[in-house]
């Protein structure tokens, strides 16, 4: 008995059996007499009720129902409360802590700094405790709140650091076989939005942007009345329908920013969609049941605005769309551990976000553990601004200055690579590839590392054929002209244009925005969307989106446009 510390960390990504892994030890302490009370704490209502189901398989009665103003059931092992109940009345958890021998199991600890009465509330009831356990898929935070009963070392350079008991992250888990490989189908395209003094801006997601044009051009994106969303929520429901070949049930998620982008998403999604789709929404009291209906039906689609973005169980997720503007660590991590969770061999998961740095750079190091750090600069804050990503993305509804400097004018879609184990493939296009979508349902994860290769390899052996091709025909093009006694044909790359000086890319400017107000022109006339406009001149001219266009191409779609 001597041998067992007071306290544990345990530190396991999404999906790996955290839950599992404390109810065995809880069950081994009560059968043992090392306690004879089980309390899990745990962050919010529906997850009470999910532990006590899962207590009850391993033969634990833990009442969900407890109140602070009730009394323990002495016919029950514990109890499950939240961090909220324990902040609240700190005191009376101090009692029920001390009344028996307890083993206190807190999930997901991170959250008990979330409010100082939380903190102190968990310190001060659970301090006499027999036995801690502290569970946690992320054990990091974005801000210097201290989490109870987390130890803290030095790291040399000034930073206290949290430090686990145990860790399995998600590289472990993947390589062993306990979780899904997750792929992540990554979409840019132009966005276009006008400023209060009716200047109009049109920028590229994925390109290298101020922190403000990046905001902006996401926040256009996922506006539900542009073209960026249905286009991408259609490439996640072929993938979905894809996935259901094999795994019938298989189903999907899209989280949402707010409640009023969820039910215009949802609105989207029957069209596409033969099962009904559900709404999930964080403040309405029903949410629990219809997460666990959806769970156990065979519908395609759910939506929903951050209640199944931590410790929901729904195995059945396989496909997801990451269309939310929330770019925490914290929030991306929990949000993608809905889908990592492994019901049968070979199943796999793949999730749609767009093309933004700080997005792909969390997809990116998925698989790297990381501690939370106290004091000195967040390295998860590096190079970006999440004060002005909250500024540009205030709902509708809030009287904020920005909706009267801000509107959104439209946003195509265009894929851009796919981002696996910490590597990205892309097929050279701008269009949606078919092949990606295809991705059998059913592999492993060396399978996809293979199959990603595969195709990478087979993408580039496509390049080198053509540049042999090219090659070849300007050899026989020199071979002709010298024969004929011709001039040589100009050198690919002579004559190509120096490092735009500033007056070229005062004229890009203007001939942008002269395209912008032509479309505008246009679209008052004829009562069409911006996009629409936009996307019929490029494909009468040809050429790439707006923002990569040289002068001439930009010349040629305004010379459409003023010709209708």
């Amino acid at each position: 008995m001597a041998t067992r510390p007071r306290d544990f960390m345990a530190v396991a990504t999404p999906g790996a059996g955290k839950t599992t892994f404390a109810l065995r030890i809880a069950s081994d302490l009560v059968e043992d007499k090392t306690v004879n009370r089980v309390i899990v704490v745990v962050p919010t209502e529906h997850l009470k009720v999910q532990w006590s189901q899962a207590a009850a398989r391993v033969g634990l009665a833990l009442d969900p129902e407890f109140k602070n103003s009730s009394a323990v059931n002495p016919a029950m092992d514990g109890v499950v409360v939240t961090y909220a109940q324990v902040g609240m009345h700190p005191f009376k958890h101090h009692a029920v802590a001390s009344a028996k021998k307890s083993l206190v199991i807190l999930d997901e600890i991170h959250h008990a700094g979330d409010a100082k009465s939380w903190g102190d509330g968990v310190r001060e009831a659970y301090l006499d405790a027999v036995h801690r356990l502290a569970l946690t898929g992320t054990p990091f935070r974005s801000d210097d709140s201290r989490i109870p009963f987390v130890r803290y070392e030095e790291d040399g350079e000034g930073h206290l650091v949290s430090r686990a008991d145990h860790t399995y992250d998600y590289g472990a888990a993947l390589a062993d076989g306990v979780v899904r490989p997750v792929v992540f189908l990554s979409y840019s395209g132009e966005s276009r939005w006008r400023d209060s003094a009716g200047e109009e801006y049109a920028a590229r997601l994925g390109d290298i942007l101020k922190p403000e044009h990046i905001a902006r051009a996401w926040r256009t994106a996922l506006d539900p009345k542009g073209d960026w969303i249905p286009a991408v929520l259609q490439a996640a429901h072929t993938r979905l329908l894809q996935v259901r070949r094999v795994v019938p049930d298989a189903g999907g998620l899209v989280l949402a920013t707010d409640t009023q982008t969820a039910r215009a998403y949802a609105k989207i999604l029957k069209q596409m969609s033969s099962t009904p789709v559900s709404v999930i929404l964080s403040d309405d009291p029903g949410s629990s049941k219809r997460i666990k209906e959806f769970d156990q039906s065979n519908d395609e689609w759910m939506v929903a605005v951050r209640m199944v973005s931590e410790g929901v169980d729904v195995p059945r997720l396989s496909v997801g769309v990451y269309a939310t503007s929330a770019s925490t660590p914290l929030f991306f991590a929990q949000a993608i551990g809905r889908f990592v969770r492994k019901r049968a061999k070979g199943e796999t998961a793949s999730v749609f976000l767009p093309s933004v740095p700080v997005l792909l750079g969390l997809a990116e190091n998925m698989e790297k553990s990381r501690d939370h750090v106290l004091g000195g600069e967040k390295p998860d804050k590096e190079g970006w601004d999440d004060d002005l990503l909250d500024e540009a993305n205030q709902k509708k509804t809030e009287p904020d200055l920005l909706e009267k400097s801000y509107e959104a004018l439209g946003a195509e879609a265009e894929f851009s690579g796919l981002l696996y184990n910490g590597s990205q493939f892309t097929t050279g296009q701008g269009d949606v590839d078919d092949d990606f979508l295809g991705i059998p349902g059913l592999l492993d994860a060396d399978q996809v590392k293979d199959l990603l290769r595969k195709k990478q390899s087979e993408e580039l052996d496509r390049r080198d054929a053509e540049e042999k091709a090219r090659r070849a025909a300007e050899a026989a093009e020199a071979h002709r002209r010298d024969i004929f006694g011709l001039p040589s044909a100009p050198q690919r790359g002579a004559g190509k244009a120096v490092p735009a000086s500033d007056g070229v890319v005062d004229e890009l400017e203007k001939l942008r925005k002269e395209l912008n107000t032509v479309v505008s022109i246009q679209a008052q006339n004829s009562g069409r969307p911006h996009g629409a406009i936009h996307t019929e001149a490029r494909k009468a001219c040809g050429g790439p989106p707006t923002a990569l266009c040289n002068a001439k191409q930009l010349r040629e779609r305004i010379d459409y446009l003023r010709s209708w």
